[in-house]
């Protein structure tokens, strides 16, 4: 039996992750901060997803979920979903919860590759996943920590991509548009392209099927924001400050 650990796998894509590797008789586990949440998403399958309370800012809590679940079979993949983003795009940042971001986003993905490690290395196999987004891609008004730590998740992954490979260990980046979650669920403006979240899961789900080093979506969406990265930044600068792609308001 394979198994698979999703960090923030309660609610969104992390749960229809779960259901979807859970369908297919894989051992799952999931944690998240609020058990509330998981009988929620999963009222006729708690039996087969395994829950863990867990604030994956917290790198104990995380080391010690995933030592648990991986104990009696090891581990053959670990998807570090978890993260949280801004209510309110404000020209001024909210530094508090900027820093937040810092500890679940970026910190969370490296807590939760590293306890994946010490059970991979050791039978040189596995794959690491992280999803990031395409908001990774570019400097975006107002969620200027989000872009932040999603494009350092998209390096990071990167990096390991590389080091991880004489270890038969794969680790693939997932970067989504705007996927219909709670955390999009709290935007106040426009959001393009919006997906469902099983429809996303299932994506995602044949990208790290086929170790993909890295994938985005929807396809025209994420090209155009990628387009956007290698604009000269000065026509970068200008598109975003036009009130039609600046989102962003005064605090």
């Amino acid at each position: 039996m394979k198994s698979v650990f999703i960090t923030g796998g309660t609610t969104g894509i992390g749960a229809e992750l779960a259901k979807h590797y859970a369908e297919r008789g894989w051992k799952v586990g999931v944690c998240g901060r609020d058990k509330l949440k998981y009988t929620e998403s999963f009222p006729t399958q708690k039996d087969s997803i395994q829950f863990y309370q867990v604030d994956v800012a917290n790198r104990d809590q995380v080391k010690a979920a995933i030592r648990d679940f991986s104990s009696p079979i090891g581990l053959d993949l670990l998807i570090a979903n978890a993260g949280i983003g801004y209510k309110f795009k404000t020209k001024i940042p909210d530094f508090e919860f900027s820093y937040k971001m810092v500890h679940t986003n970026l910190l969370g993905t490296m807590y939760a590759f590293e306890a994946a490690l010490d059970v991979m290395i050791p039978r040189s196999k596995g794959q690491l996943v992280a999803v990031a987004s395409i908001a990774g891609y570019n400097g975006l008004p107002g969620v200027s920590a989000y872009s932040a730590t999603k494009s350092a998740v998209q390096k990071y992954c990167e990096s390991l991509h590389l080091d991880l490979r004489q270890f038969n260990i794969n680790v693939t980046t997932i970067n989504p548009g705007f996927v219909d979650t709670p955390l999009t669920q709290a935007n106040h403006h426009p959001m393009p392209f919006l997906m469902d979240a099983p429809k996303a899961a299932k994506l995602i789900g044949r990208a790290i099927e086929k170790k993909k080093m890295t994938y985005h979506f929807p396809f025209f969406f994420a090209g155009m924001v990628r387009l956007m990265g290698i604009l000269p930044r000065t026509w970068y600068r200008f598109l975003f400050s036009m009130k039609l792609l600046n989102y962003s308001k005064e605090k």
